[in-house]
C-alpha cells in the first residue's frame, strides 16, 4: 500500500514540475515580450506641470492665434469700445475654443 502512494505522490510531484516549467517559461516569454515592446515604444517626456496637456506647438498655435486675432480687432475695428468688448470677448472665449478645438485626446 505504502508503495502505490509513494508512486501516485511521485507522479503528482512530476506533474506539478511539468506544471511549474510550463509557467515559468510562459512568464519568462512574457518578460521578454514586454521588454522588446518597451524597447521600440517611444519613451515618454516629461512635461512641466503647469502645461502638461498641450504639445509645444499646440501652445505655439494658441498663442500665434490669438495674437493675430487681437491684432486684426486692434487694427480693423474703428470704434475704442468695441475694440475692448471684443478683446475681453477673446480672452474670456479662448479657454472653451482651445477646448473644443483641441479637447483631449482618448
Amino acid at each position: 500500500m505504502a508503495k502505490e502512494r509513494a508512486l501516485r505522490r511521485a507522479a503528482r510531484e512530476a506533474e506539478a514540475a511539468k506544471l511549474r516549467a510550463k509557467r515559468a517559461r510562459t512568464v519568462a516569454r512574457r518578460q521578454r515580450r514586454r521588454a522588446v515592446v518597451a524597447k521600440l515604444r517611444p519613451k515618454q517626456r516629461r512635461t512641466g506641470r503647469l502645461f502638461a496637456r498641450r504639445s509645444r506647438g499646440e501652445r505655439a498655435g494658441i498663442v500665434v492665434i490669438t495674437i493675430v486675432l487681437l491684432a486684426l480687432v486692434w487694427f480693423l475695428v474703428d470704434d475704442p469700445g468695441l475694440k475692448i468688448v471684443l478683446t475681453l470677448l477673446t480672452v474670456l472665449c479662448l479657454p472653451a475654443l482651445v477646448i473644443v478645438a483641441l479637447g483631449r485626446r482618448t
